[in-house]
Order: structure tokens, then sequence, then C-alpha cells
């Protein structure tokens, strides 16, 4: 004789039936780190020029999931978090670069999502399109510096190079966003 199929509750069902102590600990880690950081990242991503933050910040999110148990120290996961959004992002706009490249037709004009629009204000506008202007290394020193006020190792940790290419890039940055600034006066 065949059993009856009792229906579950809905939240017995989508719950997961997870009693490993660790994989607890790594949820409700993420969890803490999402609640903490997802706006900043989104910012981040939106800021460096991504086409799709949204996007960008789920996979960060993915990675640092998957490599949550090797992480050595459960505190660096915010910079690890920032890393990752910098080189997604990063590949990302090299990616659509070649696409745009084989592209026979260009696209007729970008439309930016609805939450990059809400977090730029008007005044804002004009420096975000200097900002785009500029090489991806200083745009990307400049944003972790001023945006999200990183200290000079912290962003040389983030972009994966020594601290004096870091100065580098955002005295050069800064000199090119001034002059691109006081052009449109």
């Amino acid at each position: 004789m065949r059993e009856a199929l009792v229906p579950q509750p809905a939240a017995e069902a989508l719950a997961p039936a997870v009693s490993d102590p660790e994989e607890l600990e790594r949820e409700a880690g993420l969890a803490r780190l999402f609640e903490l950081h997802y706006s900043s990242m989104l910012r981040l991503a939106v800021l460096l020029g991504a086409d799709d933050p949204e996007n960008v910040v789920a996979e960060a999110y993915y990675q640092i999931y998957r490599k949550w148990r090797r992480l050595r120290d459960v505190e660096a996961a915010e910079a690890y978090l920032r890393s990752t959004v910098c080189n997604l992002t990063r590949m990302r706009i090299r990616h659509l670069q070649v696409v745009r490249r084989h592209v026979e037709t260009p696209p007729d004009e970008l439309v930016a999502s609805a939450e990059s629009t809400a977090l730029l204000h008007d005044d804002q506008r004009v420096l975000i399109d200097a900002l785009q202007h500029l090489p991806a290394r200083q745009r990307e020193a400049l944003v972790l510096r001023h945006w999200l006020g990183l200290k000079e190792s912290e962003i040389a940790a983030a972009m994966g190079i020594s601290c004096g290419s870091v100065k580098t890039h955002t005295a050069r940055g800064l000199a090119a966003l001034t002059q691109a600034m006081e052009a449109r006066r």
C-alpha cells in the first residue's frame, strides 16, 4: 500500500535542514555581512562603472559563500568582499569592451538601472560623468579612497597593487578629475 503524501507547511518545505554548527555559523556570518555591507558594495559597483551592479554584488556574495570555510580571518570578509566586487567589475568592463569591439552596430543608448539612478543625485551627475571618463585604475583608486574612505594599504590589497601605485593612481586621477570638472564650469 502506498503512503499518503502529507503536505508540509511552506516554512518547513523551504527551510534547509542544517544541523552542522559550522554551516549554521557560515549562514549567520553571511547574513550579517549582507545586512551590514550590501548597500555599500552596490554603491561601489555603481561608482566603478558596472553596468549591472546588482549582479556583480550577488556574484561577490556567492563567491565569499563558497570560500567561507577557507577564510583565515572572518573579520577580513568585508575586505575580501570589497576586493571581489572590484575584480568582478573590472572583469565585467573588460568583457563588455571586447563584446562591443565585435558588435557590428553599437548600442543606441545605455540605460541605467533604477537603483543606479536612485543612488546618484543631480548634483553628483557631472562628477560621476567625469569620473567615468578616467582610466579604470585611477577611477578605482579614487572611489576606494574618497567614497569608501579606505587606507592606502586597504586599497592596495583590494586592487592587487603596491601602495606606491595607489598613490600614483590617486594623484593622477585627482588631477584629471579636477581638470575635467574645471573645464565643464
